[in-house]
């Protein structure tokens, strides 16, 4: 029971990536405040968990609403331990000069900007717990990726945000560190591949960029969320910790 009694609050954890988190989380023993856009779904993936965790509505583009987010999950539990900032878009897959403000706007609130009003309002209580930050980050924010310009720049900012970050909180006790899925299995990216014209060969293709020769479901990153959130990390911060099989460590031939 890692994380005993310790509370979370997880943006974008009714599904895929976010989902595997929360049920990683309280199986270690956390209470989890579950946040996303649509109330049904956050409330059920609450249920989901079993007894004593939350799920609410919350749109983390919109500063308002995570400041009363917050809120409420101090009135309720009375203390905050981490902030897990998963919530992400991807959409647009656009060169940027094809890419719209509104596009470019929708993917920086949510991705980026989210953290900001996260940090502003969790802040004072995370000083009274000596909480932690993580950040869901992606590998192309290391990388790269074609046609998502928008989507890598919020990525590769959050990479180095939360350096930034685990800088300035350090003296306060605050951890800060990301995790950096490459691809992950989720009910997203199925349904992206169920619509390619050759689905299998997109598979393969997803299987065949990681070097240890699959592409792996969500549970892959909820454990190493938890080391990250965890009392066994408490001398890491700042740390951008690629969990991807490999992808990042250079071009191979075909059927290596």
């Amino acid at each position: 029971m890692r994380l005993k009694d310790k509370v979370i609050f997880l943006s974008g954890g009714s599904t895929g990536i976010g989902l595997d988190c929360a049920k990683a989380y309280a199986a270690e023993g956390a209470k989890v405040v579950i946040v996303a856009r649509h109330a049904a779904a956050s409330a059920d993936a609450a249920k989901s968990l079993g007894e004593g965790h939350l799920g609410f509505a919350c749109d983390v583009s919109v500063g308002e609403q995570v400041e009363a987010a917050i809120a409420k999950t101090l009135e309720h539990f009375g203390r905050l331990d981490v902030i897990h900032n998963n919530a992400g878009i991807a959409t647009p897959s656009k060169p940027l000069h094809e890419t719209s403000e509104d596009e470019w706007d929708s993917l920086f609130n949510i991705n980026l900007k989210s953290v900001f009003h996260t940090t502003r309002f969790g802040l004072e209580a995370l000083k009274a717990s000596k909480g932690c930050i993580l950040n869901t980050s992606s590998l192309v924010g290391v990388m790269g990726q074609a046609i998502h310009a928008a989507y890598t720049a919020t990525k590769g900012g959050m990479n180095t945000l939360t350096k930034s970050m685990a800088l300035d909180y350090a003296p306060l006790g605050i951890r800060v560190n990301a995790v950096c899925p490459a691809g992950t299995w989720t009910p997203m990216l199925r349904t992206w591949c169920a619509e390619q014209p050759d689905p299998s060969s997109i598979e393969r293709y997803l299987d065949e960029i990681h070097p240890l020769g699959y592409c792996p479901e969500g549970d892959v990153i909820a454990d190493a969320s938890v080391f990250l959130v965890s009392n066994e990390a408490r001398f890491v911060t700042g740390h951008i910790m690629h969990v991807s099989g490999g992808a990042e460590l250079g071009y191979r031939r075909p059927n290596d």
